[in-house]
């Protein structure tokens, strides 16, 4: 991969946790940043940050991604801007949680709208001008939740397994073109993703640093992999899931998983 400095990055749910954090490294390298989200307020908090600590260009774009016309919109503020952008992370996303007949579908309708669709169409509109100067990059967050089903957060893995999936498929097509794809797949993080969600089971494992997700995304791109797991355990559990039978592999996720007495609620989480 070569080298990211000078170059304008946008990064969705760029408001807390690893987009914030994205946002940061990038702007330490010398990168201009797009800030994406729906927080205005934190938004512009995190640009004087960025423009006091690294003096580059921040502009922000105030943008609920589950609307079917947000990536549109989002684009199109970037080109009356004059902003052609060269690294697109894809990080904005939500999870429910509960029994599926249970959970609102109004939530996870938008939980699909904005973990695929907006991903999948953001990728489309910005990836021609990459091609144009045969150079770019796209990091879209997927999670270890993408490697097996997951009861009791089935829309969500769904939606994960698709990021995965979608990625590695445009990293083949693209890696001759000299536009780079990454998936990045973190296990539970220190952000305010399962606080949000409300359910304890749904985060397993002890909860790594978004720093260190973003840390281990960086030197995938540096060793050109199509795909990362922050975290030696979150690794060897995804291959480890691959290799068991998928009705065990069930049985063992659902009991994690599986709501606790308070359990079954449902809450958005859109950074």
């Amino acid at each position: 991969m070569k080298k990211i400095q000078h170059q304008w990055v946008l990064i969705t749910g760029a408001s807390s946790g690893i987009g914030e954090i994205f946002a940061l490294e990038m702007a330490s390298k010398g990168n201009h940043v797009v800030l994406v989200a729906r927080s205005e307020s934190r938004l512009n908090q995190l640009a004087e940050r960025i423009e006091r600590t690294y003096q580059v260009k921040t502009e922000v774009i105030v943008s609920d991604l589950s609307h079917a016309d947000a990536p549109r919109n989002v684009y199109e503020e970037c080109q009356n801007r004059g902003i052609q952008i060269d690294i697109l992370i894809n990080n904005a996303g939500f999870a429910t949680h509960g029994m599926f007949e249970q959970v609102d579908g109004s939530r996870q309708q938008d939980e699909i709208m904005l973990n695929v669709l907006a991903l999948t169409n953001m990728t489309h509109l910005f990836l021609p001008g990459m091609l144009q100067k045969k150079k770019g990059t796209v990091i879209n967050v997927a999670s270890t939740a993408a490697f097996q089903p997951d009861p009791y957060m089935a829309v969500y893995g769904a939606t994960k397994a698709y990021v995965l999936s979608f990625t590695e498929a445009l990293y083949e097509e693209n890696r001759k073109r000299g536009v780079q794809f990454l998936a990045l797949c973190p296990g539970s993080t220190q952000t305010s993703f399962f606080d949000v969600v409300g359910a304890d089971e749904a985060s397993v494992g002890k909860r790594d640093t978004p720093e260190h997700v973003v840390e281990v995304a960086m030197k995938a791109l540096e060793s050109g992999k199509p795909y990362a797991v922050p975290g030696a355990r979150n690794y060897w559990t995804a291959q480890f899931s691959r290799l068991m039978p998928r009705k065990q592999m069930l049985r063992i996720v659902g009991g994690m998983l599986r709501p606790r007495p308070k359990g079954g609620k449902a809450e958005k989480v859109q950074a």
